[in-house]
């Protein structure tokens, strides 16, 4: 009986640290592609031309956004 509790206990916050995971990770690409694209974008920020510490920052955006979107897919959070 305790163990069914533990399991399901640990699917759910599985599940719930896969779909913070998620949301997390589409909103870090977004905030990435913002900061690589916002002059094609037609987006004002800045001084116009992304800086290069700006291009950096998106890039690393982009990398830790689809990382978070990868270890929600993964699940393993208990490993």
């Amino acid at each position: 009986m305790l163990e069914e509790y533990e399991n399901k206990k640990r699917k759910q916050v599985t599940q719930m640290k896969s779909i913070m995971d998620y949301g997390m990770g589409i909103l870090i690409l977004l905030a990435g592609i913002f900061f690589l694209f916002h002059n094609e974008l037609k987006i004002p920020f800045g001084a116009g031309e992304p800086s290069s510490m700006e291009k950096v920052f998106g890039v690393l955006c982009l990398l830790y956004g689809a990382w978070r979107i990868y270890r929600g897919y993964k699940k393993n959070y208990f490993g």
